[in-house]
């Protein structure tokens, strides 16, 4: 897998953690400053994400293959909207989305590519979703062997791999490890991924609301209500999922069993409202971020009010 890459795995992850860093660094010292090391973390940072796009190519996934291939042109226009800005209002935005950014990545980028953290991540999340399960009168179900997921060859069990635990330097596949759940009959067919655990949809907010310019009291505020409330929907979504593949086994629409059409569709379908709506709830409650954000979207001639002539 490593043809299917522009640079290689480790080489682009050290790349997105320096550019990250430089975000969040130029969030940090005064504007005046910041802007040539902004452009820099830019750049670093979108190519870090642009260079998954021959893999996502290989893989036929078109979806992530334009989403990949759009970050580094993606990237290079924020840069040049950084030089290039004189507006105070944009300049805040920019600086926010700098901050946003870099706390948002590195973590991320820490659990990542850390393969003791993904697989702690997993087991709490998955013993989490068994337990909520079991108390509301489901199955007993438990967490089974945990495995890595080499690119070329088969899973290892998590015992028994060899690889560097501490930094992920070899190629692996889409899911590099997973966490099987087991009944007192055997395996079910489900296995929990870093994805389950839904760090992607919490890192987001965490990097959104923590670098606002506001009192630490109402950004705590809002990190609690937010994370708590995703933490939860996840735990019902995850344990939903595997009631109803314990429910229904035979189920079948459009070749799709109960869990793939339950995770594919029905599930992203309510993730994607329940996070729009929290987010709106977090506008009302932060208005400085919806500034930011309709001020980001003003290229786009997104998030701009009509506003009414009078004749």
């Amino acid at each position: 897998m490593a043809t299917d890459l522009y640079v290689d795995r480790s080489l682009a992850t050290i790349i997105g953690f320096i550019g990250l860093f430089l975000l969040l660094t130029s969030w940090r010292i005064a504007r005046n400053r910041s802007q040539s090391i902004a452009v820099v973390g830019w750049v670093l940072t979108g190519f870090y994400f642009f260079n998954d796009t021959p893999y996502y190519l290989a893989q036929n996934d078109s979806v992530l293959t334009v989403m990949s291939a759009s970050t580094l042109p993606g990237a290079l226009a924020i840069a040049w909207w950084e030089v290039n800005s004189s507006d105070e209002k944009d300049r805040k935005a920019l600086h926010w989305f700098r901050g946003a950014v870099g706390a948002a990545g590195l973590p991320y980028l820490l659990i990542a590519h850390i393969p003791w953290l993904s697989v702690i991540a997993i087991w709490f999340v998955a013993w989490q979703a068994c337990f909520f399960l079991s108390f509301a009168g489901g199955q007993e179900i438990q967490l089974g062997e945990t495995y890595v997921n080499p690119a070329n060859g088969n899973s290892i069990a998590w015992s028994e791999w060899d690889g560097n635990r501490w930094f992920l330097s070899e190629e692996m596949r889409e899911h590099s490890f997973h966490t099987q759940l087991v009944s007192d009959t055997g395996e079910i067919g489900i296995n929990f991924v870093l994805a389950c655990t839904a760090i992607q949809s919490m890192i987001i907010f965490v990097g959104a609301i923590s670098v606002l310019d506001m009192s630490w009291k109402k950004r705590v505020r809002a990190l609690f209500i937010s994370l708590t409330l995703i933490h939860i929907l996840n735990l019902f979504r995850n344990a939903g999922l595997i009631w109803l593949q314990l429910g229904y086994p035979d189920w079948i629409w459009l070749g799709l069993n109960i869990f793939d059409f339950g995770h594919i569709y029905a599930s992203r379908f309510g993730s994607l409202a329940a996070m729009f709506l929290l987010a709106l709830v977090l506008f009302e409650m932060l208005p400085q971020m919806h500034r930011h954000v309709l001020r980001l979207l003003s290229p786009l001639n997104l998030g701009k009010r009509p506003t009414n002539s009078v004749k």
